[in-house]
């Protein structure tokens, strides 16, 4: 069709990056014409991320180190020039997307000018800064600020994702065999890829899913990545409950956690992917946060209420504590967390009734 356009966008490699990149994709494809279409280019290990949405029409996948010769940067960048893309909005920083981007060939290169990669764009911004520090700014609203430099109307900041058939029938499965039906399902995201900083203590999740399943409506579900099926597994056998499960045993998905959560009626997180998952499907959350800002983190979740122990050394931003002493998530008790989950199961029970 004679004037349509090729537009890819270039995906951060965190996958809670990724979920706030949503509201910027939806943005994009909100001001697309007929036949345009917008290519997602991303790391293959958060592909499962976008799967289940209608955001893209296409995926190339490039990553540094592929065994598959399809996915490697200078065979990407010619895939790129064959395709003959119009524009590339770049989310992450690096200096690799941008060349991805000159290399590929595309017109209009849109990114921030950091790290050197000003001349390889056509359209830049600078980060947000106040006296030459930068200042914290919710991903969100950073990659927002591309799509509008790219010419495109932002008109909500919401995250959204989907998932397969597949992701939930497993789902359904999980909630059958666990009996979980009849009862409010607590989510429990205890790990995160960043660091062990951002880590609450397993035993204050050993103790507070004891203390939740007392309330005969609750269960506890814990889900995980591979490096923590060992951890919520512990907890699972230390709780010893017939209503306090673990995905341990499961292949750990993130199509399968989207599902899950979104069949959850509250959900305790860390700061770390998962998180971001509940404020796309518009479930309340509890986040413990600790070394990190949340300001760099806020998803604008309208459901969530956020935790932390107002440690004077936080946030450190470092992935293990440089103190030794990991006050930060250690001084928040298990009470404190308990009752925030109250006070969310409590408000979703008011505006159930309500309706």
């Amino acid at each position: 069709m004679a004037g349509t356009r090729n537009i890819a966008v270039v995906l951060p490699n965190w996958i809670g990056d990724v979920v706030m990149a949503t509201p910027t994709l939806r943005a994009i494809r909100e001001g697309l014409n007929p036949g345009d279409r917008l290519v997602g280019i991303m790391r293959p290990y958060v592909q499962d991320v976008l799967d289940g949405s209608r955001l893209l029409d296409d995926v190339m996948l490039w990553t540094k180190k592929a065994k598959n010769p399809n996915q490697r940067f200078l065979n990407v960048a010619s895939q790129m020039r064959r395709r003959g893309f119009d524009q590339a909005i770049l989310l992450p920083n690096s200096i690799s997307s941008a060349g991805l981007a000159y290399l590929g060939g595309v017109k209009q290169r849109i990114g921030y000018r950091r790290y050197g990669r000003g001349p390889l764009l056509t359209h830049a911004l600078d980060p947000p800064t106040e006296n030459g520090e930068r200042i914290p700014v919710s991903a969100v609203d950073y990659y927002l600020a591309l799509a509008e430099l790219a010419g495109y109307e932002v008109r909500s900041r919401h995250c959204e994702l989907g998932y397969t058939n597949i992701d939930d029938l497993r789902a359904q499965v999980i909630w059958r065999q666990y009996r979980f039906f009849e009862r409010r399902v607590i989510i429990f995201n205890t790990g995160g890829a960043y660091g062990g900083a951002k880590h609450w203590p397993a035993d204050y999740y050993t103790a507070l899913a004891r203390r939740l399943v007392e309330d005969p409506r609750n269960a506890v579900l814990l889900i995980c990545g591979p490096s923590e099926r060992e951890t919520v597994a512990q907890i699972e056998r230390e709780v010893n409950h017939p209503f306090v499960r673990s995905l341990a045993a499961e292949d750990p998905t993130i199509g399968m956690s989207k599902a899950v959560i979104n069949m959850a009626a509250l959900m305790i997180t860390t700061d770390s992917g998962p998180r971001h998952f509940a404020a796309a499907f518009n479930i309340p959350s509890v986040a413990i946060f600790g070394p990190t800002d949340p300001r760099w983190a806020e998803n604008y979740n309208p459901y969530e209420l956020i935790l932390s122990a107002g440690s004077d050394c936080a946030p450190c931003a470092q992935r293990e504590c440089p103190l030794k002493h990991h006050r930060c998530m250690r001084d928040l008790a298990v009470n404190d967390v308990l009752l925030a989950a109250q006070r969310q199961l409590d408000w979703q029970a008011n505006q159930t009734r309500a309706a």
